[in-house]
Order: structure tokens, then C-alpha cells, then sequence
């Protein structure tokens, strides 16, 4: 009878442990982007601590903490701060992790130019074709980027 108890308790605890693993990689996970043309990134969860930058619209953050309606996220650059839960949306955006990315007419390498974005200009994307992302920039407008260039 102690055998089948034994037994039991490794189950449930490996249950268990899986259960947490996949909440913790769900938030971990969670990404979201600025809604607002521009937000404040904190340093802490509350609006009386210091503005560390600012940021503009379909800027990407993934999730790393929540404390009431303040959200502990983390940008392209490993860089942490605090945003209020109404500047972020759940939008599918990238932003450019290169200097003088190629945005193109079309998915295609040798496409035209369009436009040359520098290293932390986002976008949101409105469609995918292999290994190209179909991006609008928040002053509407429009291309087709390589999705080595974005994070």
C-alpha cells in the first residue's frame, strides 16, 4: 500500500511541476505592444516614479511581471521598466533590430527599396509569406521586411 502512495505523489508532484512550468512560460511569453502614439516606460508601478524613455505606437514588449493594473516588461534590447496595462494592446508588431533595414514593395530581395529604417523602429504586422513580414509603420506606411532584420 505505501508502494502505490509512492506512486501517486510522484505523479501528482510531476503535475504539479509542469503545471507551473507552463503558467511561468505563458507569461514569460506574453507579448504586447504600445496602443497609444506615445507611452511612458517606468521605473517603477506607479505613476509618481521616474519616466525612464518613452516610447511610440506598436512598440513590442514581452511580459515579465504584473503587480496590479503596472506590467514589468522587457524590450528588444534586454532593457526592463514599467508600463500601465491601457497604454499595451495584444497586436502582432516587430521592431527593426538593425541599422538601415530595407523595407521593400514586395517579398522579394531584389523588390524595390521603399523606405530604410534605422535599429528600433516598430511596426505592426498585417500579413507573413515565408520568411518576409508584410509591416505598417504607424504613419500608414507600408512594406515588406525580412524577418531576420526584427525581433
Amino acid at each position: 500500500m505505501c508502494r502505490v502512495k509512492k506512486e501517486h505523489v510522484l505523479i501528482i508532484s510531476v503535475c504539479c511541476l509542469f503545471v507551473f512550468l507552463c503558467v511561468g512560460i505563458a507569461l514569460a511569453s506574453e507579448r504586447l505592444s504600445v496602443r497609444s502614439s506615445v507611452a511612458n516606460l517606468r521605473n517603477g508601478s506607479g505613476i509618481k516614479y521616474k519616466v525612464l524613455w518613452q516610447v511610440e505606437r506598436y512598440h513590442p514588449f514581452l511580459v515579465i511581471n504584473k503587480k496590479q493594473d503596472w506590467y514589468e516588461v522587457k524590450d528588444f534590447e534586454g532593457d526592463t521598466a514599467w508600463i500601465h496595462k491601457t497604454m499595451l494592446e495584444k497586436t502582432d508588431t516587430v521592431i527593426s533590430i538593425k541599422s538601415k533595414c530595407n523595407v521593400r514593395s514586395k517579398p522579394d530581395k531584389d523588390a524595390d527599396i521603399l523606405l530604410r529604417v534605422e535599429r528600433g523602429v516598430p511596426f505592426k504586422v498585417i500579413g507573413r509569406k515565408g520568411d518576409w513580414i508584410n509591416i505598417e509603420h504607424a504613419d500608414g506606411e507600408v512594406g515588406w521586411i525580412f524577418k531576420t532584420l526584427v525581433w
